[in-house]
This record gives C-alpha cells, sequence and structure tokens, in this order.
C-alpha cells in the first residue's frame, strides 16, 4: 500500500512539479517505487511462512532506495541539478572559508537584486558545503551526500537507542520513502537537522535516558542542531520541559547549558566577527523583514496572509507568534512524560507554525512528518519489548495507550 502511494506521489511530482530538479526526482522515483510494487504485489499471495516473501520485502526497499535515492542523487550530482538551497551553501561555504563568515555584509546586500545573495542558514550548516568550497565540484562533493549521510548516521543511532530491531534496516526504510527520498535528492539541507533532533529525543528515552550523561548529551545534540536551523530552537523548548518535568530544574538546566554551550562553539566566532550581517540573513529575511522578500512561496494559508501587503505580512507574523503562544501554554499544561509524547508535541507545533509563516514552501513538513515516523516506530519498539518479555517479568508501561495494546496482544 505505501509503495503504491509512493508511487503515485513522484508520478505527480514528475507531472506538475516546475522545477526541473523534482522532475527528474519525480521520474526515477516512479520506476523505483514501481518495480517495489510490483515485487511486493507478486509476492503477496505466496504461502506464508516462506522465505521468499521476506526477502522479497527487502528487494522492494533496495528497489525504492536505488529508483528514489541513488539514482535522482547520482544524476543531479553529476548533471549539477538541485534545489537553490545547495548553491547557497557552498557559496556560503566558499566565503566562510575565504572571509570567516558566510554572510554578505549591509553593503553589499543593500546592492544584491537577487534573495539567494542572502545566506537563511546558521553557520554550522554551512560546514557541509566546505567540501566543495576545497575540493572542488563532483559527487563526492555534493552537500546533499553529506547531508544524507549525517541523517542517516542520526537517525540510525537514534533506532539504536530506542532499542529497535533491525534498526539499519528501518533507518534503510525510512531514507527510501517519499518523505526523505525527495528533499534529499533535490536540497536536503533540513535532513541533518532532522536526525540530530531524532537523536536527542533517542538520548532522553527512558529508563537510560534519566542519567547525567546522556543529559549532557542530549543537550549537546540538540545545540548542534539549533546552531544549523532555526528550526530545532523549539525542540529545545519542548525537551526542556520533558526533562523539567521528570527531574526536575537541575536536570533541565544541564541539557540547557549543554545546548548553548555546543550552540555557542558552533556559531559564536561567525557571530563575533559580523553580528549585524548574521541577524539580517538568518533572521531578517526569512522573516520578510529585509530588503529582498524570501522566495519561499505556497498555498499555505500564511504566505496567502502575506501576500495581501504589509498589514497581511503582519498579520501573518501575528498568528505564528500566537500559534508559537498557545503551543507554549499547552505544553505547560500538559508537558510530555516520554520523548515519544515530545515528539508528538513538536510535530503538531511545527505544523502550526509552517501553517501560519509568511515564507514557507510544503518541503518544511518533512520535519513533522519525520518526527511522526520516528515516534510510531518508538512505540512499536516499546510494545514489541513488553511482548518479548515473560508475562511475569514484564516491565510496566507507562503509556495507556500502549499499556491496553500490550496487554491485548499477550
Amino acid at each position: 500500500m505505501l509503495a503504491s502511494l509512493s508511487t503515485v506521489f513522484a508520478a505527480v511530482i514528475a507531472a506538475i512539479s516546475s522545477q526541473p530538479a523534482e522532475r527528474a526526482w519525480g521520474l526515477f522515483a516512479t520506476a523505483g517505487y514501481g518495480v517495489a510494487s510490483l515485487i511486493l504485489l507478486i509476492t503477496r499471495r505466496w504461502p506464508a511462512g516462506r522465505t521468499a516473501p521476506r526477502r522479497a520485502t527487502g528487494l522492494a526497499v533496495l528497489a525504492a532506495l536505488a529508483g528514489a535515492v541513488l539514482a535522482p542523487l547520482g544524476w543531479l550530482a553529476v548533471t549539477g541539478g538541485a534545489q537553490p538551497e545547495v548553491g547557497v551553501t557552498v557559496r556560503s561555504a566558499a566565503l566562510l572559508l575565504h572571509r570567516g563568515t558566510p554572510y554578505q555584509g549591509a553593503a553589499a546586500l543593500a546592492a544584491a537584486h537577487s534573495p539567494y545573495a542572502y545566506t537563511p542558514y546558521l553557520p554550522a550548516l554551512i560546514v557541509f558545503g566546505l567540501p566543495r568550497a576545497v575540493f572542488g565540484g563532483g559527487p563526492l562533493t555534493d552537500p546533499r551526500l553529506w547531508f544524507g549521510v549525517v541523517f542517516g548516521i542520526t537517525f540510525g543511532a537514534a533506532l539504536a537507542l530506542l532499542g529497535t530491531r533491525h534498526s539499519g534496516w528501518w533507518t534503510a526504510v525510512v531514507i527510501a520513502s517519499p518523505v526523505i527520498a525527495f528533499p534529499l535528492s533535490v536540497g536536503g539541507d533540513d535532513l541533518p537537522v532532522l536526525g540530530l533532533i531524532c537523536l536527542g529525543f533517542a538520548l532522553l528515552a527512558e529508563p537510560r535516558g534519566r542519567s547525567w550523561p546522556r543529559l549532557a548529551a542530549a543537550g549537546v545534540v540538540l545545540g548542534v542542531a539549533a546552531a544549523m536551523k532555526a528550526t530545532a530552537w523549539p525542540a529545545l523548548v519542548v525537551v526542556l520541559l520533558l526533562v523539567g518535568t521528570r527531574q526536575g530544574k537541575r536536570a533541565a538546566g544541564l541539557v540547557a547549558l549543554a545546548a548553548l554551550a555546543a550552540a555557542g562553539l558552533a556559531d559564536g566566532p561567525v557571530a563575533a566577527m559580523d553580528p549585524a550581517a548574521m541577524v539580517v540573513n538568518t533572521l531578517a529575511f526569512p522573516l520578510g523583514l529585509a530588503k529582498i522578500a524570501s522566495p519561499a512561496a505556497s498555498l499555505l494559508p500564511g504566505h496567502l496572509i502575506a501576500s495581501a501587503g504589509r498589514a497581511g505580512h503582519w498579520a501573518a507574523i501575528g498568528l505564528v507568534a500566537l500559534a508559537a503562544l498557545t503551543a507554549g501554554a499547552w505544553l505547560v499544561a500538559r508537558p510530555p512524560a516520554s520523548a515519544r509524547a515530545a515528539a508528538w508535541r513538536l510535530a503538531i507545533g511545527l505544523t502550526a507554525l509552517f501553517l501560519l509563516a509568511p515564507a514557507t514552501r510544503a518541503g518544511y513538513f518533512m520535519y513533522p512528518l519525520g518526527l511522526a515516523i520516528f515516534a510510531l516506530l518508538a512505540a512499536k519498539t516499546q510494545v514489541s519489548a513488553a511482548l518479548r518479555q515473560p508475562p511475569g517479568r514484564a516491565q510496566p508501561i507507562r503509556d495507556p495507550q500502549l499499556a491496553s495494546v500490550t496487554t491485548s496482544m499477550r
């Protein structure tokens, strides 16, 4: 079923997208997901218990990986096809290498006529463009390759920390899905941030997430994510409420201190060189307060409201602030009791923010979708672990819904 839906999605992208890189991905991915669907369809009626159907599932995942990730990413890396954010990352890395800052100054931005003169990313993310800035062009220096590598490592590590069986296989399945394969092939700059957020949540999973080393490690991981993109900042707020509720203010303070130290070490030197340029590029430009508007556009409510002139733009910003305050009040009133619950709350909050943001793209919803996948896998892992325990030795499950499911399956 999922393979068939993925095939339809890829075909629609190939047919309607106005971006050449997206159309190329759609063509490759339609073939890959189509082959995977055919493999699963053929083997679905085979007798149960045979090894062939189980192997066929692995072949279907390999077909999806080849068609939706390896082939389009390789083709686009060789031909130079990509979303503009890849070029912005490489250009900013060259500036960082030669000038010590990835941001154009006020004079350069005043003379600019293209939105791509701005760099809306924080310094830690610009590091992914350094291989191309140092060694020149080629598939191995494409930032997307390293975006994908970091996501695979961090997401796989997150599943392993949760205790998910066959965590490597599940990581491959997630990467092969359109949620990850599509942005990875055409842009991918959000993937390392998502992977680090999931790893931070996994470090706080019960029961080992209560240890002080795990708390410090989670803070460092989330601090690095926050040093890459502002989309990770809400994750820190959710995590601090989770830790504060479970273990108190001292534990939350440790997480906050570790996160601030990691983010400060990563971004501090660049920020100190030209703080005004950093603010204009990373805050004013994404919010539409710079000289040139952000090219991020969609049919989502926030962008449509912001398109109604200056009053509409400020109205959209006001709605984002209201949504943030509402989400914060909800978190304070009902703080998450587990890392899985924290992931769900973050997914819901980011969905509201992306819907109302004045400059937004549909691709930003990779964050809530990826977090939802992580939360579902965390729930599956918890139930599976409880079912593997003898009835007399099973550890209690704190989540009432998961506990009822486990009891009914015994």
